[in-house]
């Protein structure tokens, strides 16, 4: 069985160690920011990067909304492209989010905090895919078809999935003030 420590004693050196060795820096890994910060800036970034989703979501909204109202006929290729987007930003604002979790639940040995992430990529995930579903059971091609009772009650997951989400914010900076 492979561990981290059987990884840490090999002595064959990885791709990124031999191009660092060698002083290459079109092949060395990139430094990432965060990883000497305090534990106090790694609760700011999460806390920004809430605020980029935030961002992202209103961007999403706006893009259905310009999408509703573009049309018959609809501006389909409009709201791709702002889907696509979008969709990016959240999944780099994921990558740096899990990044910070990995960071707390590793080097920094703070599982508490870590898990508090962990929960608020799982209430995103949730939030997304509920909004993603929302925007699709209001398409103009299924006008008529709603279901007034599941629009209703996916209207009222993403509503607590949002008060999940600031509940899990504050306890996070609760916890994260203790643990300074």
């Amino acid at each position: 069985m492979i561990t981290a420590e059987t990884v840490d004693e090999s002595a064959v050196p990885t791709v990124s160690e031999a191009a660092a060795a060698r002083g290459d820096p079109e092949l060395e890994e990139p430094t990432w920011p965060w990883k000497d910060a305090p534990i106090r800036a790694l609760v700011q970034r999460i806390h920004q990067l809430q605020a980029e989703r935030a961002q992202a979501f209103r961007r999403l909204e706006e893009g259905h909304r310009q999408y509703l109202r573009s049309g018959p006929p609809y501006d389909f290729p409009r709201y791709q492209i702002t889907v696509h987007e979008v969709t990016q930003a959240f999944d780099a604002t994921s990558r740096e989010v899990l990044a910070v979790e990995a960071e707390l639940a590793g080097p920094r040995a703070q599982p508490l905090l870590a898990n508090h992430v962990r929960s608020l990529q799982q209430l995103e995930q949730t939030r997304l895919a509920t909004v993603a579903l929302l925007q699709l059971m209001g398409a103009p091609e299924l006008t008529g078809q709603e279901d007034t009772l599941q629009l209703s009650q996916l209207k009222m997951k993403v509503i607590k999935t949002m008060e999940a989400i600031n509940e899990v914010l504050q306890d996070f900076r609760f916890d994260a003030e203790s643990a300074e």
